[in-house]
């Protein structure tokens, strides 16, 4: 008999939804998905309890636990509508993320694409990635992301195919990152995460006031080429509709020590993402220890 484990499970019912949700017209299925995020956020404690540390550090010590509760509940939601726009993503046509997706800054992208070295872009799990970057790929910009490694692989190779399925490049996080050099070389964004370490490396950082280990890619890779960095956020602002803000572009400076120019570079990044994140943080989709003293044993 066929024993199937628990991600081969995971794989068969991604794949089942990737069948129905397409199907399903916003009005049945977001509040569908918010039944699931609702299921996830009474059943794992786990990441109920994380997201909302992670909350708390957000808002400071002074929040009571009924809002913090009540912006974990939502960052549950939120996760699930993503889902939701992840299965729909290959059936969605230009004209629907072109009415969905309200863009402001676009000019800071040109600006910076102007310099020739490409962009490096920064951004956070917040808002919705997926729906925002196909609108930049639709202004004929060339984008790179590296994406965290699921498992069985053939999960990963299927929510690889949703999420190239627009013209997105993605490439394994724990792979060779010459892409992402080669991408800028052509004029292109490499897009890297700021605040989720996910292969173990990066830098501590103060973020919110207290000591955190985040990931140091982006700043890198721009020390490396010369390329500009750029922070980029979504928001939700409402169920299928969506705000991208693209910040103006920053300069490593070409003075100072190596790690004189790193610390300018992560200086700018992290108070791009304390901002948008403390604008909405129940938008932060992050269920995993960000700070140290969560991660200590």
């Amino acid at each position: 008999m066929l024993k199937l484990d628990r991600s081969q499970i995971l794989y068969y019912l991604y794949r089942l939804a990737g069948e129905i949700v397409p199907h399903m017209p916003p009005c049945i299925g977001y509040p569908l998905f918010s039944v699931i995020g609702g299921l996830a956020y009474r059943l794992n404690a786990r990441a109920r309890l994380q997201v909302c540390r992670n909350i708390r550090y957000v808002l400071g010590d002074h929040a009571s636990e009924a809002r913090v509760a009540r912006l974990a509940r939502a960052t549950f939601n939120y996760i699930a509508y993503n889902y939701y726009d992840l299965f729909r993503l290959p059936t969605l046509t230009d004209h629907q993320v072109n009415a969905m997706v309200h863009v402001t800054g676009w000019e800071n992208v040109r600006e910076a694409l102007k310099l020739g070295k490409g962009v490096v872009m920064t951004s956070a799990h917040f808002g919705n990635i997926e729906v925002v970057l196909y609108a930049m790929l639709l202004r004929g910009v060339s984008i790179t992301i590296p994406a965290e490694r699921v498992e069985p692989p053939e999960l990963f190779a299927y929510l690889t195919k949703l999420r190239t399925s627009k013209g997105l490049k993605l490439i394994p996080v724990d792979g060779p990152m010459i892409e992402l050099v080669r991408t800028l070389r052509r004029g292109g964004v490499a897009g890297i995460a700021g605040d989720r370490n996910v292969v173990g490396e990066g830098c501590v950082v103060t973020f919110f006031g207290r000591p955190a280990r985040l990931p140091d890619g982006h700043v890198r890779l721009a020390l490396r080429t010369g390329a500009p960095l750029m922070l980029g956020f979504s928001r939700r602002v409402q169920r299928d509709r969506y705000e991208a803000t693209f910040l103006p572009h920053f300069l490593i400076p070409e003075e100072g020590t190596e790690e004189e120019r790193f610390k300018a570079g992560m200086s700018y990044v992290i108070r791009g993402l304390e901002e948008a994140i403390e604008k909405c943080p129940e938008q932060w989709a992050i269920t995993v220890p960000i700070w140290i003293e969560d991660q200590l044993p």
